[in-house]
């Protein structure tokens, strides 16, 4: 073969090789976990006796929704269940409440002939609000660490708008190493970036990153002041609540007693009932005696008996006078004229 042969046979096969992937149209398509997502072909020429919808990943092929015109709609993977749906007029696949397995390559059949036409899904998680995170350097206190822990692309920026390079962080996400800048205004942010969005943290800012030494000290002695200060106030409510329980139980055990010696000392009735009944026992005896002391006589007075205006011989009394008899404690009667 001539050399300008053997040049014309590369050009044409060049040709072909490239007409060929060029007929085979990748669609790039990104949605989040839990929206959904519709792919439809260019063309559909009839008449049209079949559809079949492909999923692939890597080399493994799973069917995901299919028509016929014999045997009408068929889901063969339970993945794709209650989810999938398909339009026979226009062959659109639709499907709802993605997750990130719904990710792939998708295909489509039509009269058992795969298309050209193909879309490529991604889907993305949810974009949390990243939260950064503050590790100090003990050998240089003027330094400190800030760590963004995600696997999205992590972008970094000052308070300036200048955008900061970070260094990975071990298991996932980045760090970058921030030094004093004696402006306690000056902050620092971390944002998450995918192929749909972006989120951002909130601003770091240099007060919060390196506080004085000595104004922390005297954060942490006030502090401590005032736990102590506490404590005291809280010990002497409990001393004082103590105090005033003994109080009033010392004053319901005395009242009673009190009552009761009132009650035997200025109550002659009160007096003879207690004495009469209680002189003999042990201990109370003893008591009722001191309150007793020389204490005037709470017995009643002798009874004071009429007998007759008479004498014993049945003459009346000189002078008309009554005889008069005592009866005395120990039953002897004593008579007065």
């Amino acid at each position: 073969m001539s050399p300008l042969k053997y040049w014309m046979t590369v050009i044409c096969t060049l040709f072909i090789a490239i007409g060929a992937a060029s007929g085979q149209e990748v669609k790039n398509v990104f949605v989040e976990v839990g929206g959904r997502v519709s792919f439809q072909p260019t063309s559909l020429n009839p008449p049209v006796s079949s559809i079949l919808w492909k999923q692939r990943n890597g080399e493994s092929v799973v069917k995901a929704i299919e028509w016929d015109a014999e045997d009408g709609f068929f889901i063969p993977n339970k993945n794709f269940n209650n989810i999938t749906t398909l339009n026979k007029e226009t062959g659109q696949i639709t499907i709802t409440n993605l997750t990130v397995e719904r990710s792939g390559l998708y295909t489509i059949d039509i009269n058992h002939k795969e298309e050209e036409q193909r879309f490529k899904l991604e889907v993305l998680p949810l974009l949390p609000k990243p939260v950064i995170k503050l590790e100090k350097i003990k050998v240089n206190p003027d330094a400190v660490y800030l760590i963004c822990e995600y696997s999205e692309t992590i972008i970094w920026k000052n308070s300036t708008g200048g955008t900061l390079k970070g260094s990975p962080h071990s298991p996932k996400g980045e760090l970058i190493t921030v030094e004093k800048q004696g402006n306690p205004d000056f902050f620092y942010t971390c944002t998450l970036e995918n192929a749909l969005r972006n989120s951002t943290s909130d601003p770091v800012y240099e007060r919060d990153l390196f506080k004085d030494e000595d104004k922390q000290l005297e954060e942490g002695e006030a502090k401590q002041n005032d736990t102590q200060l506490e404590k005291g106030a809280a010990k002497r409510n409990d001393g004082g609540s103590l105090w005033i329980v003994s109080v009033k139980i010392l004053i319901l055990i005395l009242a009673p007693i009190i009552v009761f010696v009132i009650m035997y000392k200025f109550w002659p009735t009160f007096h003879k009932i207690v004495h009469d009944n209680l002189k003999d026992k042990p201990c109370i005896g003893a008591i009722l005696k001191r309150l007793d002391g020389k204490n005037k006589d709470y017995s009643l007075p002798p009874q004071l008996v009429i007998i007759a205006e008479t004498n014993v011989n049945g003459d009346p009394q000189p002078d008309g006078e009554p005889n008069v008899q005592h009866l005395k404690e120990d039953g002897e009667d004593e008579t007065e004229k």
